[in-house]
């Protein structure tokens, strides 16, 4: 698998994954933001947690106006893979490839902590490695992390098993703890959550290495 990883200003969990993805066997090219193209042949496009353009206006607004979104939605547009992580997950919601918000969390508090995250579905590219409802730990680190969707919104992630991961127990506010959720075509996960943080022992956990061996394993070309 060939995996870009976008740097933003204000990225600051991109060679975390990017270094995630290398263990897991990708072949990975790090992209900055003002490339206006993605590497040829990339099957893989994962944007990073941090703090993209200071998250003025809104939390990713500005990065999904940067010249990469263009390729990005592309990309997906295509039957491309892509993984947003936390702030990335944001980036995602603004560029229009997975429905609803990333609001401020109930409390109005930055969370940093470990937590526990349900895995909703296995039925998916990403999550594949895991057991339907088994409870891993993940580390969390925002401030605009409450998923929210409107109720038409809400029954399509049910209807059509595209709620990944939720929060277990709830931490923020989010719909019905909602802490990741997939494309239509399941291909694009956006989740808040940070997977690449934990592939360690060394650094308290390696419940995210199930996530990143799901994709190796489950890989198919677009």
């Amino acid at each position: 698998m060939k995996a870009a990883v976008i740097t933003f200003p204000g990225s600051n969990c991109d060679r975390d994954l990017a270094v995630a993805l290398r263990q897991a066997g990708a072949d990975v090219t790090r992209v900055w933001h003002k490339d206006e193209a993605l590497p040829q042949g990339v099957d893989l496009v994962a944007v990073p947690g941090g703090f993209s353009f200071g998250d003025y206006l809104r939390c990713g607004a500005i990065a999904a106006h940067s010249p990469v979104a263009r390729s990005i939605r592309a990309h997906a547009m295509r039957g491309g893979y892509v993984l947003g992580v936390c702030n990335g997950f944001q980036v995602l919601t603004e560029l229009g490839l997975l429905p609803g918000a990333l609001m401020r969390n109930a409390g109005l508090t930055f969370i940093s902590r470990e937590t526990g995250l349900r895995v909703a579905t296995s039925a998916s590219p990403f999550t594949s490695a895991y057991a339907a409802g088994e409870v891993i730990r993940v580390p969390v680190a925002h401030h605009d992390g409450n998923y929210q969707i409107d109720a038409e919104g809400l029954a399509a992630l049910r209807d059509q098993d595209r709620i990944a991961f939720t929060y277990a127990p709830a931490i923020n506010g989010s719909v019905e703890d909602i802490a990741g959720i997939l494309s239509e075509n399941r291909r694009v996960l956006g989740m808040m959550p940070h997977p690449e943080r934990a592939v360690d022992a060394a650094h308290g956990g390696t419940d995210g290495i199930g996530l990143f061996a799901s994709l190796m394993s489950g890989f198919v070309p677009a």
